[in-house]
């Protein structure tokens, strides 16, 4: 019976036009050879701060497989990163053994042909970590969580421009 029922679903599944992004469908190949094509054709402008230069890096090495482009079609700006912590679970004493980070930005895809804002989207990463007695451990801890934020800020912008540019073709 069981057996039954998850053929059923699976048949439902592979019925519903769903198609992974990064996928090599037999059709697809095409497609996304295309969308990584495009991909390495953006010009990635400057990040401020040191938070910004570590997601600007991030993102030259999601885009430039083959190097930087000569005459890219589109540009990336990002505005600057803002971070702020709260403290989660405050012990008897008023002490936090939790930290809560939330680093924000805003990405912009804008053709040079034109000039035109393409793609316009509000980016948020939520991450926590420990907080001990060890000033050295949470420092350690607090930018181990920041540098784990700014990858998965990195990877929505890889993925929304991605999405974008599934959609035009």
């Amino acid at each position: 019976m069981k057996s039954k029922l998850s053929l059923i679903a699976f048949l439902f599944l592979s019925a519903c036009g769903f198609t992974p992004m990064y996928g090599n469908l037999s059709g697809d190949s095409q497609k996304t050879e295309q969308v990584r094509e495009v991909l390495s054709n953006i010009e990635i402008g400057n990040i401020p701060d040191a938070e910004g230069q570590y997601l600007r890096n991030l993102l030259i090495d999601r885009f430039y497989k083959e190097g930087y482009p000569d005459d890219a079609r589109y540009i990336l700006s990002v505005s600057p990163v803002q971070e702020s912590v709260i403290d989660l679970d405050i012990t008897k004493t008023s002490d936090a053994t939790r930290g809560q980070m939330k680093v924000t930005t805003t990405m912009k895809l804008t053709d040079k042909t034109t000039g035109k804002v393409v793609l316009t989207r509000g980016l948020r990463s939520l991450n926590s970590f420990n907080i001990l007695n060890s000033e050295f451990t949470n420092r350690v801890s607090k930018e181990n969580t920041r540098k784990n934020a700014l990858e998965d800020i990195a990877r929505q912008v890889e993925q929304q421009i991605a999405l974008y540019l599934n959609r035009q073709k």
